[in-house]
C-alpha cells in the first residue's frame, strides 16, 4: 500500500531540484528522500524520476502525477489545519521572522508570553525565504512585504524606520564627502539597499554583504558607513545613528496568519500577544529611532 506521506517527498523533489535541496527542506538526510521516493515507485508501480549523474529529473509519467499530488497535499493541509482550529490552549506555534528582526527585537520581547501561555512551545524559525502558511511551515509570519496570495489573514503591525550608521569615531574623523560604505549585495531590490546605492553618489564602496548583522559590525569597528533598521542600534554599542543625514525609508511589517487556523486558540492568543507588543510605546520607539 502507499504511504501517503511519501507524496511530501515526491513534491519537495520536483519543487527544489535535488535531493540535498530536497532533504534540506524537509530536515532529513539525502539518502531517506531517496528511500521514500524508491518507495513511493514500488508502490505505484511506476518509475517517477531518472536517476542521472547531475540529478534527478522527472520521467513523463511523474510529470502527469505533478498536479494530482498537489491537490491532495492541499486536501490534507486544509484537513490538518481544520483540526488545529479545534484544538486547545496548548502545544507548539511556529513563527516565521526575518533573521535579525527575531535576534534583536522578538527574541527579547518575549518574556510575558512565555510565562503567560504556560501550555505553548514557540519555535521561532529564522529565515529569508517566506515560509508557507498553507503548508504549515508556519503558524505566524512577520514580514516586510504584503502577502498576496489568498486565503491570508493580514494585520500591519508596525512601520520599520531606518538611519545612516558607522561608529562615532568614524564620523568624527570623516567628512561627508571622505566617507566610505559597507553596503548590501548588487542584486538586491530591497528598497533600504536600494537607497544606499543612489546615497553613496560615487564615494568608495569597501565591501558588500548580503547580512545586515555583518554591515552593522562593520560599521560599529570603524570600517565605513552603511544603512540600518533602527533596532539594529541594539546589536553593538558602538554603533552610532547619524541623526542630521535622513533616511527616508520606511517599511511596514505585517503579521501573517492562514485564516484556517487564526481561530486556533494558541495560535489567536500568540498573534495577539504580538500585536499589543508591537503596539507598546516602547517597541515602537525601539523600531523608529533603535532606543528603549
Amino acid at each position: 500500500m502507499m504511504n501517503w506521506d511519501d507524496l511530501r517527498y515526491f513534491l519537495a523533489l520536483v519543487d527544489s531540484g535535488t535531493l540535498t535541496a530536497a532533504a534540506r527542506r524537509l530536515h532529513v538526510e539525502h539518502t531517506t528522500v531517496a528511500r521514500r521516493i524508491d518507495a513511493l515507485e514500488e508502490a505505484l508501480k511506476l518509475r517517477l524520476f531518472d536517476r542521472l549523474v547531475r540529478g534527478w529529473k522527472l520521467t513523463t509519467e511523474g510529470r502527469d502525477l505533478v498536479e494530482h499530488a498537489r491537490e491532495v497535499e492541499e486536501r490534507w493541509f486544509s484537513f490538518e489545519r481544520k483540526a488545529l482550529s479545534a484544538g486547545k490552549m496548548e502545544g507548539v506555534v511556529r513563527i516565521s521572522a526575518p533573521p535579525t528582526l527575531t535576534a534583536f527585537l522578538l527574541a527579547s520581547q518575549l518574556h510575558d508570553l512565555t510565562h503567560t501561555l504556560t501550555g505553548v512551545e514557540l519555535e521561532l524559525v529564522t529565515e529569508r525565504e517566506h515560509a508557507s502558511l498553507g503548508k504549515r511551515e508556519a503558524d505566524i509570519a512577520l514580514r516586510m512585504s504584503r502577502p498576496q496570495t489568498a486565503g491570508l489573514v493580514i494585520k500591519p503591525l508596525a512601520t520599520i524606520c531606518y538611519g545612516v550608521y558607522a561608529s562615532k569615531s568614524y564620523f568624527a574623523e570623516y567628512a561627508r564627502s571622505d566617507w566610505q560604505f559597507a553596503a548590501y549585495e548588487k542584486k538586491s531590490a530591497t528598497p533600504h539597499h536600494r537607497w544606499l546605492e543612489d546615497y553613496v553618489a560615487g564615494r568608495r564602496i569597501i565591501l558588500r554583504s548580503n547580512d545586515q548583522v555583518v554591515l552593522g559590525q562593520l560599521a560599529a569597528a570603524g570600517l565605513g558607513v552603511t544603512v540600518l533598521p533602527h533596532y539594529l542600534r541594539k546589536s553593538s554599542p558602538d554603533l552610532y545613528c547619524k541623526e542630521d543625514e535622513v533616511c527616508p525609508i520606511q517599511r511596514k511589517l505585517w503579521l501573517v496568519m492562514h485564516e484556517d487556523v487564526r481561530r486556533t486558540p494558541r495560535v489567536r492568543a500568540v498573534a495577539d500577544h504580538l500585536i499589543r507588543l508591537f503596539a507598546d510605546p516602547g517597541v515602537a520607539t525601539l523600531v523608529n529611532k533603535g532606543q528603549i
